[in-house]
Formats: structure tokens, sequence, C-alpha cells
């Protein structure tokens, strides 16, 4: 298989797919924000505080205990004057984590492809065009292009992140466009960059791609194929009441489902 023909598979993976699965449709939930008010994006007041601030949207407040942003952040180390992209940002709750953890001095880009954006009736464009009206979050820009498109772009970044969108990829796509879809985030990065991917955990021979699910080992082995060091795997993410056998959206573990966390880094040239 090409190198081209890999590319096309993964922009039809992160974008086609999202529509059937439920990463789109979860970060598309309603965004209230406060017009005029501005969000402070300087790193001393630390991201616990920063995310703790009214101006965010009370949707993204309520989702914060489960997704442990600043262990996250931490884990992954993203700091203030980082350049960031937000792959597949959708609504672009990440997007936001991310402008106040790389402050004033650093910038963040919300990559999104059209697909996304429309679907839905346009409810990730609504909400991520909210989240971002009136330049309130100043360190961030949009980047409404197809994957294949980043690939060709100049523009290398310090990190990148993925939310709940790999194992959409892998299950309905295999395994060799998501490592297309990988080495495009890895051409994305500049040499040490660091990429990270979170994603619902599944167990190997489960319906995974039934139940929007994807299997640590697998993701790591597609990393790994990508040409990243798997730098570190986490358990940030895990919450053992959720046995894993239930698709994410059922009402006993949506927005609670036990996830992991893995930290890639392409090699120092």
């Amino acid at each position: 298989m090409t190198s081209k023909r890999i590319s096309f598979l993964s922009l039809a993976a992160f974008s086609l797919v999202l529509i059937g699965c439920g990463q789109a449709a979860d970060e598309a939930e309603k965004v209230a924000v406060t017009p005029g008010v501005e969000v402070p994006v300087a790193s001393k007041p630390g991201l616990a505080a920063l995310l703790a601030n009214d101006s965010r949207a009370a949707e993204d407040r309520d989702r914060d205990a489960a997704r442990k942003q600043t262990d996250v952040i931490g884990f992954l180390g993203i700091t203030p004057g980082m350049s960031v992209i937000d792959v597949i940002a959708a609504g672009g709750y990440y997007t936001e984590v991310l402008s106040l953890a790389v402050g004033s001095e650093g910038h963040v880009v919300a990559q999104n492809p059209a697909m996304v954006l429309q679907f839905s009736d346009g409810a990730n464009e609504k909400a991520i065009s909210a989240r971002l009206a009136g330049d309130r979050l100043p360190n961030v820009s949009r980047l409404n292009i197809e994957l294949t498109e980043l690939t060709g772009s100049d523009t290398q970044y310090d990190a990148a992140i993925t939310a709940l969108n790999y194992h959409d990829i892998y299950n309905g796509f295999g395994e060799k466009a998501a490592v297309g879809a990988l080495k495009v985030a890895f051409n994305s990065l500049k040499p040490g960059g660091v990429f990270g991917i979170i994603d619902h955990e599944g167990v190997a021979g489960n319906d995974n791609e039934a139940m929007h699910r994807g299997v640590n080992a697998d993701a790591v082995r597609v990393a790994e194929a990508a040409g990243f060091i798997v730098e570190g795997d986490s358990d940030i993410l895990q919450l053992h009441d959720d046995d894993m056998s239930l698709p994410v959206f059922d009402a006993a573990v949506r927005g609670k489902t036990n996830r992991f966390l893995l930290k890639l880094r392409k090699p120092s040239e």
C-alpha cells in the first residue's frame, strides 16, 4: 500500500468515522461562554486555577473531574510557551485546556476536517465558534483542513494531542490506516516532539468497534510502526468501575469510561 493511499485512509478515518462515533457528538454538547470575559492565559496562577475560572463553560467544568487535565498535561510535558495542535478538536474542549496550559507565550491550533464541523447540523462548528468568539482565547487559531493537508504543511509543533478519536480509525479502517494517521501526526511534530493519545480502553477480543473502544496494546504497536517511541503509558485515567463491557454511550459509563493515555515521542534528529 502506498503512503498516499494510507494518507487517504487516514483522512477518511479521522473524518468519516467520527460521524458514527461519539467523540464529535460528545464534544458538541452546548458550550455556554460568557461574552466579553477575557480568559487569562498567563501561566502564573497555575493550570488548576485557570481551569476553575468561571469564564469556562459550566459543561466543560462538569467534565473536568473525570478528565484530570492537570495530570494529563503534566504527564505529556506540555508547558508554557509551547506550540501545540489539537488534532480533530471537534468542539474544542481540549483546545481550551491547551490554551491555558501553554499561556500567552504559547500557541494552540485547533484542527478540524469539514465533516467533523458539519456533523449534526454543524454542532461542532457552533461549539468551537462560541468558544473562540470575541478573541476569547487569543493564543488559539483554527485550522479547518483535512488531515492530508496537514501532512503538506511546513509548520511543525512541539506537541500534539488527540482525544477519543483513535479507536475509530483502528476499528473502522484497520491497522494500516491507523499507522498512516499516526504518521501524519508524526510528521507534524518537531524532532523530539510529543504526541498524546487519549482513548476509551477496550478488551482484546470484544466487539470494540460497536463499543467505540480501543485496545491499548494495539495503539502501542501502531505508534511504534508509525515511528514513535512510546515514552509513557499512564494509568491516570483508569476508572475501575468501568469493566469495559459496555458501549461508551451507555448511561452507566458515559463520561466515566476507563481510558488509556499514551505519551509518544518523535525521535530527535
